[in-house]
């Protein structure tokens, strides 16, 4: 490029050598928006593929898929039936556990996604899904379990036909497909530049060298991306002179905690990279959305190492994406950042992107019958919080399923309402809206049943509605507030008929708030409560990243599992708009849609 700017100087011909200079091209990060760490992608053909972590949420493992690089549709979970692993989810008490860091590969036809579920009572361990079409949810296989030593497993195939399995520290192993087995004892292969860590390998075998990415440095603001090669597989590895090779730590950029990357090309030969990220500024105190993915360009000569193009959240690329388009992409699940506009149908699934907090309960969500539809939520006992770290109280820990269903925070400035119907027969029945980060880091919005009113003006024993805003989180929370549920807000039979709504003031606070709506009368917006995000930033959610939805439960009331009959919530319509992506601390654009 260099040559070719001094040879149109000289000659004169600006213009006509202008034309041929290659494109550029300029997007916005983060490209998956909302809680997508630990990015793990492939192209097969011309269809990008690209997994992230999902910890105890389920269904798990989301595959999403691309043309563009920009525009991310989810066509499916790879962890998507209790059936896969039975148990696994009821067994897990922290709230940082499950899916950590998987890695996906195209190999013989097939895809292949290894990741580790971790904090069993056995431990951790190592599980292969695979299928040939990642488009049909039910077609990814039931895992083949192994016993790994560490995480943050990776998938490599050597010239002779063996897999391998890298795991963080960096060890390697080969993996038995017929039995689960890694060999022993692992080889050691390199232990990084002294950063913490060490760990989320991935290795690439290019012009007779074998590269090695990893993360170190903690997955915080020094996290960083190095890389090491060798001729041989085992070793010895040198390290890349320039290490690290990414890192956003030391800095102001918007986008920190930047590591934990892949790479791979476009159909035209570009290398492209994926890592995490986080919009936090390097205050990192509010993000609410966790950590995302983000998208870099990378030039990789023949026999040369390497070099990757720092990360903002502007970026422009030495050569084009590959032509913007939605068109051909097969799958029934939603692109990543488009809206939801969902009213539950009768006979149609819940959509793809609704997840829960570990497997729910059987029965919990149904999608309810002609002619209305609508989606059925039954009550929980454990509330959002319950008892997180509880071994003595199961059923009220939420290990055991909480009722509740939710979306990824996809956009810095968002709109969320949900319209519910909701007739508790019982004290302590409850429905609401949330943001909702961990247990232990959720803001709250719910239409409450309280003991009805004692003396000659009660309410014959019905229940009294209150609309309750509480939050938990990070750092110091809002006091609670609690305004009766007007009664015109009532249908004639005692139904509450209300939206329940969520929306950003600005990047900092959310407005919880709640409207009457039809068939009762119309009437004005209660705002109820606001607080900060920074109290789902964090904390013990540091790894994951908010969600919006709707949720019941009954408070603990009942027994065993059940909730007191009468407490069930119709969810009749279901709406979350994306407003504005911020891109650095004071930028933004409208979305990241065409």
């Amino acid at each position: 490029m260099k040559v070719l700017t001094l040879l149109c100087f000289f000659s004169g011909l600006i213009s006509q050598c202008l034309a041929l200079a290659p494109a550029r091209s300029t997007y916005f990060n983060p490209v998956l928006t909302g809680w997508h760490s630990d990015p793990s992608c492939i192209r097969v053909d011309d269809i990008f593929f690209c997994v992230t972590s999902t910890f105890e949420s389920f269904p798990g493992l989301p595959i999403y898929a691309s043309k563009d690089l920009i525009d991310w549709k989810l066509v499916s979970h790879v962890w998507n039936r209790e059936s896969q692993l039975p148990g696994v989810s009821w067994n897990t008490t922290q709230q940082q556990q499950g899916m950590y860091a998987a890695t996906i590969r195209h190999h013989a036809g097939e895809f292949w996604v290894v990741c580790e579920y971790l904090g069993l009572p056995v431990g951790n361990i190592g599980v292969l899904f695979r299928t040939k079409n990642p488009f049909d949810e039910t077609s990814w296989s039931d895992p083949l379990r192994f016993k790994p030593t560490k995480i943050d497993p990776d998938l490599f195939w050597d010239d002779d036909g063996k897999l391998y399995v890298a795991t963080q520290g960096i060890i390697l192993q080969e993996l038995n497909l017929q039995t689960g087995e890694l060999s022993e004892p692992p080889v050691s292969l390199w232990n990084g530049t002294g950063g913490v860590w060490p760990e989320g390998p991935h290795i690439y075998k290019k012009d007779g060298w074998y590269y090695l990415l990893i993360a170190e440095g903690g997955t915080a603001t020094n996290h960083a991306v190095t890389m090491a090669r060798s001729r041989s597989l085992t070793g010895p590895y040198e390290p890349h002179p320039e290490n690290p090779i990414l890192t956003n730590r030391n800095t102001d950029e918007y986008l920190q905690t930047v590591g934990h990357a892949d790479l791979f090309q476009d159909t035209k030969g570009n290398w492209w990279g994926m890592a995490l990220a986080t919009r936090s500024g390097p205050g990192y105190k509010t993000y609410p959305m966790g950590r995302e993915t983000v998208l870099f360009p990378a030039t990789w000569e023949k026999d040369q190492w390497p070099r990757l193009q720092p990360v903002s959240g502007k970026m422009t690329s030495a050569w084009p994406l590959p032509p913007r388009s939605r068109a051909g992409l097969p799958g029934d699940g939603p692109f990543n950042a488009d809206p939801d506009v969902y009213d539950f149908p009768p006979g149609k699934p819940i959509p793809r992107n609704l997840v829960h907090w570990r497997v729910p309960r059987a029965g919990a969500f149904t999608v309810g019958p002609k002619p209305h539809g609508g989606l059925l939520i039954v009550p929980s006992r454990a509330n959002l919080t319950g008892i997180p770290f509880s071994t003595d109280q199961i059923e009220l820990s939420g290990q055991r399923g909480i009722s509740f269903i939710g979306r990824r925070q996809t956009h810095t400035l968002f709109s969320f309402s949900v319209d519910i119907e909701f007739k508790p027969r019982a004290a302590g029945h409850e429905a609401g809206v949330t943001v909702f980060l961990t247990q232990v880091n959720h803001i709250d919005l719910g239409i409450v049943a309280s003991e009805p009113p004692a003396g000659p003006s009660g309410s014959g024993g019905k229940p009294s509605l209150a609309l309750r805003f509480r939050a938990i989180g990070t750092g110091g929370a809002p006091q609670p507030n609690v305004v009766p549920l007007p009664s015109p807000w009532l249908r004639s039979d005692g139904t509450a008929s209300v939206r329940l709504q969520i929306d950003t003031l600005n990047t900092t606070h959310y407005s919880l708030s709640a409207m009457p709506v039809a068939p009762v009368k119309p009437g004005p917006k209660l705002v109820v409560g606001t607080a900060p995000a920074s109290l789902v930033s964090g904390g013990n959610g540091s790894f994951v990243g908010s969600l919006v939805g709707a949720y019941a439960t009954c408070n603990g009331a009942g027994t065993g599992l059940d909730c007191p009959a009468g407490g069930n919530v119709l969810v009749k319509r279901w709406r979350y708009t994306g407003l504005a992506q911020y891109f650095s601390a004071t930028d933004s654009v409208p979305t990241l849609l065409p």
